[in-house]
């Protein structure tokens, strides 16, 4: 592994501290590299759904009612959400 060293507010290096003492990570560098993996995570998530979308975009409007697609959903075992 490589070292780095980074500078942050007092309150930040606190609560990385407390994260420690509480017992959630063995040290503060535990705690940094789960920040990244969560927020490397966070972005893919991102990423694929800005793709869904985009493609959901570019393939125009269907000819499918609502109802139609309820029930294909329904027939896949999928329950869809309304927002």
């Amino acid at each position: 592994m490589v070292e780095m060293n980074v500078s942050i507010p007092q309150p930040m290096k606190e609560w990385c501290e407390a994260q420690v003492r509480a017992g959630r990570f063995a040290t503060a560098g535990d705690y940094v590299r789960d920040l990244i993996r969560r927020d490397r995570d966070r972005q893919g998530g991102v990423r694929s759904l800005q793709a869904a979308i985009e493609a959901g975009l570019a393939s125009g409007v269907g000819s499918r009612t609502l109802d139609e697609i309820m029930a294909e959903a329904r027939a896949r075992g999928s329950r869809p959400t309304m927002c």
